[in-house]
C-alpha cells in the first residue's frame, strides 16, 4: 500500500499542476516526489488532497495529504514539477 499512496500523491500533484496551465502552451513533468508514511492503510479508501505551495513560471511545488476512512493523516507528501513550454 506505500507505493500506491504515493502513486495517488504524485497523481493528484500532477493533475493539479497541468490544470494550472495552459495545455496548449505548457505542461509539466515531475522532477521529484517525496513521503512520510504516517501510519498504515489495509482496508478501505484513502482520499488525498493537493495544495500548491508554490507556482512559478517554470517550477510547481504541491504539498499532498492522504486520510485514511477515519480521516487520520496517512502519509504527507511533496510533489516538484517542472515547467515545460510546448515547441
Amino acid at each position: 500500500m506505500v507505493v500506491l499512496l504515493l502513486v495517488l500523491a504524485e497523481t493528484l500533484g500532477s493533475m493539479a499542476s497541468n490544470i494550472c496551465l495552459d495545455y496548449n502552451k505548457q505542461y509539466s513533468v515531475g522532477i521529484e516526489v517525496n513521503a512520510n508514511h504516517l501510519k498504515s492503510v489495509k482496508e478501505g479508501f484513502v482520499r488525498g488532497i493537493a495544495r500548491p505551495l508554490r507556482l512559478g513560471k517554470k517550477i510547481h511545488v504541491w504539498e499532498i495529504h492522504i486520510y485514511d476512512n477515519e480521516n487520520d493523516l496517512v502519509c504527507i507528501s511533496r510533489l516538484t514539477l517542472a515547467i515545460i513550454d510546448k515547441k
